[in-house]
């Protein structure tokens, strides 16, 4: 952070927190069609191998999804025929220490840390656990807050993970 914030009204901490927690919820639950309602038309969602500090179309990530290819995922996982998560996998996430890390007119960019447990009873019936940093790009909307953009940062990105066929 380049330096400090302005702070926002109480109100609107407790409108992005509960944005936040309601993504986290609806992904936790495999709810696609209403975690997919909860985007902007231009989101990006990213998953970089390392630290996201770098031109996408230098290295490769383990995603890199647009709102097409977005939609796209979220309709294979919808069939039931996605293997790698049928059945999709239980989940729950914690989210903690966030952060407003900018603010405009139109929106906020906002991060913190996240540890997921998955349930994979697709394979091998463990409990893995997902951990790092998540960054946020919302924007105001006519309907209310909507992602625009979503930076998951693994704490292991840089060694061989099982597959992320699920929203992280």
């Amino acid at each position: 952070m380049s330096g400090i914030i302005n702070p926002v009204s109480a109100k609107e901490w407790r409108d992005i927190r509960a944005f936040i927690y309601l993504e986290a919820r609806l992904a936790d639950e495999s709810e696609c069609g209403a975690w997919e309602a909860l985007l902007t038309d231009d989101v990006h969602y990213w998953v970089p191998y390392g630290k996201a500090n770098y031109e996408l179309d230098s290295r490769i990530s383990f995603i890199n999804d647009n709102r097409h290819r977005l939609a796209t995922r979220i309709r294979q996982l919808q069939t039931g025929h996605r293997h790698a998560q049928t059945p999709a996998s239980s989940m729950r996430r914690m989210i903690t220490n966030l952060e407003l890390l900018e603010q405009s007119e139109s929106g906020y960019v906002v991060a913190g840390n996240f540890v997921l447990y998955e349930h994979a009873i697709q394979a091998t019936h463990n409990v893995r656990v997902w951990a790092g940093r998540v960054t946020y790009g919302l924007r105001r909307t006519d309907d209310g807050l909507r992602m625009s953009r979503k930076v998951v940062e693994l704490v292991n990105s840089t060694e061989a993970l099982p597959t992320l066929a699920f929203l992280i």
